[in-house]
């Protein structure tokens, strides 16, 4: 299933539309397309198309509070002195601390993406899942929201950005492969507000406007889709430095 004008006509709501895949061939011929083959779009893959597309701090924060964020942060910094992989000097915002700090596990408010719609399908099927018949993969458009974060601050100059906009981050990558081998990029929602609700909460006047794509694909594909992925030269060990070190060093 191809996303006709047709089927975005009938399927579009408040800037998000769902289509539900048959196959990887199908993914590949429409993430490689006219619609979504742009650098306007960044991707996720997510194991389960239920989960919200929300950071771990938002997770946490149902069960906890914003002071234990802001602990964490003040945990991870003094923790993190002397690391040869940050460089002190240009980490000086909260946000390029949360982004390092993901590669520790950290829980953030920050979403991890990536320009690679392929990167994301191998993290949407990378691990082993039997509970759930399909797994996700989104499509995020970058320019809508900047248009939308500008119309926001405008509307409301005295508000917290923070707490109106979703943030695009573009993380310091020299010195952290990680980041670098995965094409990564961070959104950083209002804390509290998952993206989809976000979107559509910005965007419900909006009918003709793409701005959040969900594709699934069947879980039962799996194995065929992680060969397909390898074969472009994605896999764990490019994007798991610690693992093909200690794979050198066996």
């Amino acid at each position: 299933m191809i996303l006709t004008r047709d089927y975005i006509t009938g399927n579009l709501s408040e800037g998000v539309i769902t289509a539900d895949l048959s196959s990887w061939e199908e993914y590949a011929d429409l993430v490689t397309g006219r619609l979504l083959n742009t650098a306007n779009y960044i991707w996720r893959g997510q194991r389960s198309p239920e989960w919200l597309l929300e950071s771990t701090l938002d997770r946490l924060l149902k069960k906890y509070d914003k002071m234990d964020s802001l602990r964490q942060l003040k945990s991870f910094r003094y923790g993190i002195k002397g690391r040869r992989e940050l460089n002190a000097e240009k980490t000086q915002a909260d946000d390029d601390w949360w982004a390092s700090g993901l590669h520790y596990s950290l829980v953030t408010p920050l979403l991890e993406w990536t320009t690679s719609p392929f990167i994301a399908a191998y993290f949407a099927f990378r691990e082993k899942g039997d509970g759930q018949d399909r797994r996700a993969i989104y499509s995020f458009a970058q320019r809508a929201v900047i248009i939308k974060n500008k119309e926001l601050k405008m509307k409301n100059p005295n508000a917290n950005e923070d707490d109106l906009c979703v943030k695009y981050l573009k993380p310091l990558r020299e010195n952290n492969s990680r980041l670098a081998n995965r094409s990564s990029l961070f959104t950083k929602s209002p804390i509290g507000v998952d993206l989809e609700q976000w979107v559509r909460g910005n965007f419900g006047g909006s009918k003709a406007k793409i701005v959040l794509v969900k594709l699934t694909l069947p879980n039962n594909q799996r194995t065929s889709i992680l060969k397909a992925i390898h074969k472009m030269n994605l896999h764990e060990l490019k994007f798991h430095t610690d693992l093909r070190k200690q794979k050198n060093t066996d």
